[in-house]
């Protein structure tokens, strides 16, 4: 039981400090699912992968980690834990961003919001490379696959299975 409340506390803090999207608490997320419940760097980049594969929002991939560490019911305690905070905030914050209409205060806190948003993701994307890239395989990879994503309109999902295609077969024969 104390699992589940442990699970239930840690995905509600990470919901609520989830400014700018799920992405932006990547980094605190990978740290404390390494500290607190042993799932260590590169079970989170697998994880991480499946969520991005998956149809629908990629923080879905807190469904994964949850049943990897308590089964369905972790599943189920970490997608209320992950979610509902943030959608109440958000809803009762908007609520009152309505309220302010075009308050020289509503300016001023997106202005300020914008670059710590910015910033929370660019460091989660930062998390995520750094636990990913760990050979000169994995480097060329990425390389290959942030060209691909940015030159071509090939979907992303078919980039993501060939890198990983490729990573498989280079590991196997190297």
């Amino acid at each position: 039981m104390s699992l589940l409340i442990n699970l239930a506390s840690s995905f509600a803090l990470l919901s609520i400090l989830a400014v700018g999207g799920g992405t932006a608490v990547l980094p605190e997320m990978q740290s404390l699912l390494l500290h607190q419940f042993g799932i260590d760097h590169t079970q989170f980049v697998h994880i991480y992968s499946i969520g991005q594969l998956a149809p629908g929002p990629n923080m879905l991939m807190v469904l994964v980690l949850g049943y990897q560490l308590a089964g369905l019911i972790g599943a189920g305690v970490v997608l209320l834990s992950f979610f509902l905070p943030s959608s109440l905030l958000c809803f009762y914050v908007g609520r009152l961003w309505n309220r302010l209409g075009e308050s020289p205060w509503r300016r001023t806190i997106q202005n300020a919001l914008e670059p710590i948003s910015l910033g929370l993701m660019a460091s989660g994307v930062y998390a995520v490379g750094k636990a990913s890239i760990v050979s000169p395989i994995t480097l060329v990879l990425a390389l290959a696959t942030l060209y691909l994503i940015l030159k071509t309109k090939i979907n992303p999902v078919w980039i993501i299975l060939g890198s990983g295609a490729v990573s498989a077969t280079a590991i196997h024969f190297l």
